[in-house]
């Protein structure tokens, strides 16, 4: 692994974490520091980086900065029954151009995809996911996207790469490999109704702040992403004020703590970043406190993963199929281990989205579907497929 990108842990953070609990995060993870060098990561399942780029971070410049704090609280908690191996690999330092951090945090994340272990990102403008998508470009596959934001950051094709506008990029820049885009918890008053608009002819998903709220709803999505990338300042500002774009509405700390959950809990997230954290506006500390326990959420679901996404053995699904009147019938499974639900798109001849046909779905999907409803998420996908 090049860790020529990768800069310590800061000494004082480390030096803490010696004088906590014998039992604590801090005592148990594998930390990048100047005295013990670079952590073996041969059986890491998770592995941390701070990045301290913030130039592309709109009206919120000092984003990458003093991310010791959130580790302080980070290893101040102690973990739950889990057994996997976490490792603390330092922050990737600003570059002499942004070009060059964005080129360090792609060839980090793909080498960390490589091993097969779960990059956690902390700081820096949320431009960076726009770094951690290219990532997967040597992997040679369709990618779904899933930003929680209240605002959904397309920017125009003029702009250049920022906090605001690295979703157009994304979407526009070749090789595009993004299947799904989804949008959890947008305020309308936010972004302009030609926005809104797009998002849905694209077919992508967008969820307003009140239906995000229901966790139920909005858990297939994060089933079936690959990327999670939360803005901070989707968090309200009583929960999270370290942020200059914050608002007063937002999630609450403990609803964006079960979305961190569930992110982790999916099988199919392999990255996974929290951004925009500004530590001059932390009250207390209150948001690195917050985003400590978000990436303890994060864990913990990432401890527990059913690995039950079809098909492992066909025995542990039973399977609902559902005719329709005017239309070929739709196949759904239901997990034994779980209770979790799929719906399968049927592909026709050697389709590239073949990884995309079981799509995750709700119980609820399945009984509007024996009356005769098909739900848009089926519609979504079959067109994106054609």
């Amino acid at each position: 692994m090049n860790s020529d990108f990768l800069s310590p842990v800061k000494d004082t953070v480390v030096a803490h974490s010696v004088l906590l609990s014998p039992n604590s995060l801090g005592r148990k993870i594998k930390i990048h520091s100047q005295i013990e060098g670079f952590p073996d990561l041969s059986d890491v399942k998770i592995g941390i980086i701070g990045v301290e780029e913030d130039r592309n971070a709109e009206d919120n410049y000092g984003s990458g900065t003093d991310l010791h704090r959130i580790r302080k609280h980070l290893y101040q908690l102690f973990p739950g029954n889990w057994n996997l191996s976490i490792a603390d690999l330092g922050n990737i330092k600003k570059g002499n151009a942004i070009s060059d951090t964005h080129f360090a945090v792609t060839e980090i994340i793909s080498e960390l995809l490589k091993k097969n272990v779960i990059p956690v990102i902390i700081g820096g403008g949320q431009d960076v996911t726009f770094s951690n998508y290219r990532a997967y470009d040597k992997l040679e596959q369709t990618v779904n996207l899933v930003a929680v934001d209240s605002m959904f950051d397309l920017g125009s094709l003029e702009d250049e790469l920022s906090s605001k506008s690295y979703l157009s990029k994304i979407i526009m820049q070749e090789p595009n490999n993004l299947f799904n885009y989804s949008n959890i918890g947008y305020q309308t008053y936010f972004n302009s109704q030609e926005e809104i608009n797009l998002i849905h002819s694209l077919n992508f998903d967008a969820f307003r702040l009140g239906e995000a709220k229901n966790i139920e709803i909005v858990e297939p999505v994060f089933r079936d992403a690959d990327i999670v990338s939360i803005d901070i300042g989707s968090v309200r500002q009583s929960d999270a004020p370290a942020n200059n774009n914050v608002s007063p509405n937002g999630f609450y700390g403990e609803e964006i703590c079960a979305i961190a959950r569930y992110a982790g809990i999916s099988d199919k997230v392999s990255s996974f970043g929290i951004y925009e954290y500004n530590s001059k506006y932390d009250q207390n500390d209150r948001t690195a406190h917050l985003i400590a326990q978000m990436i303890w959420y994060f864990i913990e679901g990432v401890n527990f993963r059913a690995k039950d996404y079809p098909f492992s053995t066909k025995e542990s699904y039973q399977k609902f199929t559902v005719l329709l009147e005017n239309d070929d019938p739709i196949n759904f499974y239901k997990s034994h281990k779980t209770g979790r639900w799929w719906m399968e798109i049927n592909l026709i001849g050697d389709n590239k989205y073949k990884r995309h046909a079981l799509i995750p779905c709700t119980y609820q999907d399945y009984l509007e579907t024996t009356e005769q409803v098909i739900p848009d998420r089926w519609f979504k996908a079959q067109r994106k497929m054609v």
